[in-house]
């Protein structure tokens, strides 16, 4: 990975990104926007690759497509490859090497996180989102405004999440909370800023292997319709991190729990207003780096769907109706 990021640093640096991928992807994808743009100021588009591939964008030589798939044979990311190949210049962030995405591509950044056995994507997400982010760190770092000695601390505190990894695996109340949710039938993801497509991947994950239905939405959007949705029955799920977005969603939360919404908080943080609002706490490890919350933040939303389906006797590995590589349209 080294040797793929001093190459990084010698290619131009881009007026517009376009970043396309399929479920999982497509929500690190997301999570890419806002670490791009908030990082490195460059517009940011973030595009199913189902539809992207029948569309005509405006491109130019100054733009850049980053494709993203674990597999590297997702069909509708190569459609879209394909059909903008020679418009621009053509990035892919992949699991397999000498896959089709990767071959057909200028510029692949491996995610190198091994195989993964289970049909929906645990690792691949996490590792997706930290190449994401080093990309930002690296293209900061050629345009002169990351010194090296911050660019290596950056790096260091990429290390530092693993070890707060492993203390969330080594204590945490996931299997209590599970059982809460194995008799329900819908439930709602919420968060905002970037913990936004979190959700969305916190209820893909609980559909994917539980098959209880849930959404993800950013968490003020939930007044805007969903919230016709709460009751007692309704368990809501908030991602709610110590950050920018704290005090919004905390609001969010008042709200919902005024309609007697049962509240399950993600937090990397405990205080009486927390205790207050939650009928449930997972709490996950503090990082001071919000680039990096994610990380840690999507853990308690995986293993809570692994649970469930567990509880449920259902096989995890093997969700009926999916593939691991959607390889037709």
């Amino acid at each position: 990975m080294e040797t793929t990021f001093k190459k990084l640093i010698k290619e131009k640096i881009p007026e517009r990104i376009i970043i396309t991928g399929c479920g999982t992807s497509w929500h690190a994808g997301l999570i890419g926007k806002y670490i791009i743009e908030d990082i490195l100021k460059i517009p940011v588009e973030v595009e199913y690759a189902s539809e992207l591939r029948y569309r005509k964008p405006v491109l130019n030589k100054k733009t850049i497509l980053i494709a993203i798939s674990q597999s590297g044979e997702t069909a509708d990311t190569i459609g879209v490859i394909r059909e903008l190949k020679g418009k621009c210049k053509i990035y892919s962030i992949c699991n397999v090497e000498k896959s089709t995405i990767a071959r057909e591509s200028d510029f692949v950044l491996f995610t190198q996180a091994g195989p993964e056995i289970g049909v929906a994507s645990t690792k691949s997400f996490t590792s997706q989102i930290l190449i994401l982010y080093l990309f930002s760190l690296s293209f900061l770092f050629k345009k002169g405004e990351l010194k090296k000695e911050i660019f290596y601390k950056r790096c260091y505190e990429v290390l530092k999440v693993k070890e707060k990894m492993e203390s969330f695996f080594q204590k945490n109340n996931i299997e209590e909370i599970a059982d809460i949710l194995i008799n329900k039938t819908n439930a709602l993801y919420l968060g905002k800023g970037i913990n936004f497509p979190v959700a969305l991947e916190g209820a893909l994950k609980l559909k994917e292997v539980s098959y209880i239905h849930a959404e993800g939405y950013p968490s003020a959007e939930m007044k805007h319709g969903p919230i016709a949705l709460i009751d007692e029955n309704m368990p809501v799920i908030f991602i709610c991190m110590e950050d920018r977005h704290l005090k919004k969603v905390i609001s969010n939360m008042e709200e919902v729990k005024t309609r007697k919404g049962y509240i399950i908080s993600i937090c990397d943080f405990i205080s009486d207003e927390i205790k207050r609002l939650s009928n449930k706490i997972l709490s996950v490890p503090h990082i001071e780096n919000e680039y990096l919350k994610p990380l840690l933040s999507s853990l308690p939303l995986q293993l809570l769907a692994y649970y469930v389906a567990k509880k449920k006797g259902l096989d995890v590995d093997k969700p009926r109706n999916l593939a691991k590589s959607v390889t037709v349209e």
